[in-house]
C-alpha cells in the first residue's frame, strides 16, 4: 500500500469556515462520512458515539446566535492587539454549511462494565474524538468541508436539540460541500498562531528530556 495519498490526505485536512457553498450533500457521500466515523476504536468496543444531523434553519439560527454572543464574551478578553487579528477570523459556518452535525457522547453506552475504562474515566470521550477524526478525514478525502465549532456552552446545545440528560455534546461539526480548501489553515493565515516544529514536542523516556535525532528522524 502506498503511504502517500494518506499523508498527503492529513495535510490538506481544514478547518473549514468561510468556504461552504450551501449546496446539497450527496447522500452516499454522508453515509460513507457517517460511517467512517462509526467505524472508530472505541474503549470496551462501547461505540459512544451519537450523531444527529441538522438542517433546521431555526436551530441553526440559534445556534448561531448564541456562538456569535460567545465570541463577543471571548473578544472582551482580549488586548487591543489580539482583538484587531481577532476580528478578521471567522469562527464557524453554521448558516453557510449544508449540515450541522452533533457529535455527543453517552457514558451509558456498554455500562455497566466498560472494557478498558475503569482506570481512565475519559477513555469513553476519547473514543468520540476519534471518530470526528474518521469523519473529519473521510470528509476531506470525498472533497466535503467541516468546521468544528467550539464557541458555545454545552448546556444551551443540549437544551436546543433535546439531548437526554446523560448525553455530552463533544462537537457541532459544520458539514456540506466547499468551493475550495486554503492552501494554508485559517489560524496560521490570519496570523493567529503558527504551528510549531515537531521536535518541540517530542521527548525520549522523561518528559522534558530531548529525542535526539539517533532516536527518532524527527523533521516536521
Amino acid at each position: 500500500m502506498d503511504p502517500e495519498p494518506f499523508y498527503r490526505l492529513i495535510g490538506t485536512r481544514r478547518d473549514v469556515r468561510g468556504q461552504f457553498t450551501g449546496e446539497p450533500l450527496d447522500p452516499g457521500k454522508l453515509g460513507r462520512i457517517l460511517a467512517a466515523a462509526h467505524a472508530a476504536p472505541s474503549v470496551g468496543m462501547s461505540q459512544p458515539w451519537s450523531f444527529v444531523i441538522i438542517d433546521s434553519p431555526g436551530i441553526k439560527k440559534d445556534f448561531h446566535d448564541h456562538v456569535m454572543a460567545e465570541r463577543a464574551a471571548y473578544d472582551a478578553t482580549l488586548t487591543e492587539e489580539r482583538r484587531q487579528t481577532f476580528s478578521n477570523i471567522k469562527i464557524e459556518g453554521i448558516l453557510e454549511a449544508t449540515y450541522g452535525i452533533v457529535v455527543s457522547y453517552d457514558p451509558d453506552r456498554g455500562a455497566p462494565s466498560v472494557l478498558g475504562r475503569h482506570s481512565i474515566p475519559d477513555a469513553g470521550l476519547y473514543s468520540v474524538c476519534l471518530a470526528i477524526e474518521n469523519l473529519w478525514l473521510a470528509a476531506t478525502v470525498e472533497n466535503i468541508g467541516v468546521g468544528w465549532v467550539s464557541f458555545y456552552r454545552e448546556e444551551h446545545l443540549a437544551e436546543l436539540i433535546a439531548l437526554p440528560e446523560r448525553l455530552r455534546p463533544v462537537a457541532w461539526l459544520c458539514v456540506g460541500p466547499v468551493s475550495h480548501f486554503e492552501a494554508i489553515p485559517d489560524l496560521e493565515r490570519l496570523h493567529w498562531r503558527s504551528r510549531s516544529p515537531l521536535a518541540e514536542h517530542v521527548y525520549h523516556d522523561r518528559y522534558g528530556q530531548e529525542a535526539g535525532v539517533s532516536k527518532l528522524a524527527v523533521t516536521g
